[in-house]
């Protein structure tokens, strides 16, 4: 982990290389996911077979591709029952605070007119779970449960297969946060089969959920044909710091982020150089012991900052600029600071919040903005998964009243036949 102090030469330079991250994209990668949804959408399940046989190196038949009851209700029994108990504790955590985010179709009279919005589910979600480096359980309660809270009645789910069958974590957690289809299905090939439908899996309107770049890539793609809910890069975590935080906590936080992929990005902004010395010195240490060793170093060498600052003021203002997925604030009085945080995914307050207990168990959502754009983008939630519709209705009596107002601007624009469409009521 590079230390780099506000006086260093290099400094501006690296708080340029952070603040101007964005997702990787690759000509090469976006030409093999173009055409892995062109056969997707051409073929349907026989594309998705056949990829699924080249990159997952297992072969299914079309009527595999479903995971069926037998195989859920197998999978508690392959589980410990405190395991069980996490993941329903989990689930009722989510599910408790994105209930309170729920919006209803509301209505207003104004000079007579009614005017409102009608709000309502999506018809069928599609997640998409990754495989490979981890299993994330987490992940399926995560975007799953918000859907059923929204009222979404059909919740798809895909993820990779291998040779050994899904794990059962994925199984149970799908079960208890209610979803409707599971399909041994991963990669690009997933997404298209999601976008597009075929005769096995029938599309939906929106796809959530991480992925590699291959998949990130694929929702960039089908974006329009179908929703998403964004295009999220390598898992961040910044680390704002006073000279009085725990450098243990610190370091410890800092290796829980950048354990998910070597591309992970974790950053230090402390105006202690002292503090900033022994962060260093702490993740050396607890690096070793950790099962992701190899992961963890690549990530650190290559993206992880400790940046040194002036004052705790010139931390924020940094912090800002990053725009950070995760961002702790290991501080006194953290919420007197709370107001002059701009942009963050989510926020941790104080130095017993660690950023696993939110990955998990305490209800805020973690699919989460990166790649700096939780300047404009917000954490996954109830309102991703329903539509609104706007509600206008006049009498004649009231219509008449803006009648002018409309005759003026429909002149205004040149557009003769919006004009006539009101005045066809009083002719």
């Amino acid at each position: 982990m590079k230390v780099i102090s506000s006086t260093d030469r290099t400094f501006k330079n690296m708080v340029k290389r952070a603040t101007s991250r964005s997702s990787p994209q690759s000509a090469k990668v976006d030409n093999s996911v173009r055409t892995i949804l062109k056969a997707v959408q051409r073929a349907g399940d026989s594309a998705v077979a056949r990829y699924t046989k080249k990159f997952d190196r297992v072969s299914l038949k079309p009527a595999q591709f479903r995971v069926g009851p037998e195989q859920v209700k197998e999978a508690y029994y392959k589980i410990r029952k405190d395991e069980g108990d996490a993941l329903r504790y989990a689930a009722q955590r989510i599910t408790s605070f994105h209930e309170r985010q729920r919006t209803r179709t509301w209505m207003y009279q104004d000079d007579g007119a009614t005017l409102g919005q009608m709000i309502q589910p999506l018809d069928a979600v599609g997640l998409y779970v990754p495989g490979g480096k981890a299993v994330y359980p987490s992940t399926i309660l995560m975007t799953a449960i918000p859907a059923k809270v929204a009222g979404v009645p059909r919740v798809v789910m895909c993820t990779p297969p291998s040779r050994e069958g899904i794990s059962p974590y994925l199984l149970v957690a799908a079960d208890i946060a209610g979803v409707n289809e599971i399909y041994q299905i991963g990669g690009v090939q997933a997404i298209g089969a999601m976008a597009y439908g075929t005769k096995t899996l029938a599309r939906v309107d929106k796809v959530v959920g991480p992925g590699n770049l291959y998949v990130a890539a694929a929702k960039r793609m089908i974006y329009g044909d179908v929703d998403i809910d964004m295009v999220a890069g390598p898992s961040e975590l910044l680390v704002l710091a006073d000279e009085s935080a725990n450098p243990s906590h610190v370091a410890a936080d800092l290796l829980c982020e950048a354990e998910h992929d070597e591309e992970a990005q974790v950053f230090l902004v402390t105006p202690s150089a002292r503090l900033a010395r022994q962060v260093v010195g702490e993740i050396q240490s607890r690096l070793k012991k950790l099962s992701r060793a190899k992961i963890l170093a690549k990530s650190l060498a290559h993206h992880a900052m400790a940046f040194v600052v002036e004052s705790l003021d010139e931390a924020i203002d940094l912090a800002n600029d990053i725009a950070p997925e995760h961002l702790t604030l290991s501080v006194d009085r953290p919420f007197d600071y709370l107001e002059r945080i701009r942009h963050a995914g989510a926020l941790f307050l104080g130095r017993y919040t660690p950023p696993a207990v939110a990955d998990y168990v305490a209800g805020p959502n973690h699919v989460l903005p990166t790649g700096g754009t939780a300047r404009f983008f917000s954490p996954l939630s109830q309102d991703d998964y329903v539509k609104k519709s706007n509600i206008i209705s006049y009498s004649k009596e009231e219509l008449s009243k803006v009648r002018h107002y409309v005759a003026r601007m429909s002149q205004m624009e040149g557009l003769d036949a919006h004009g006539q469409s009101m005045e066809s009521r009083y002719s």
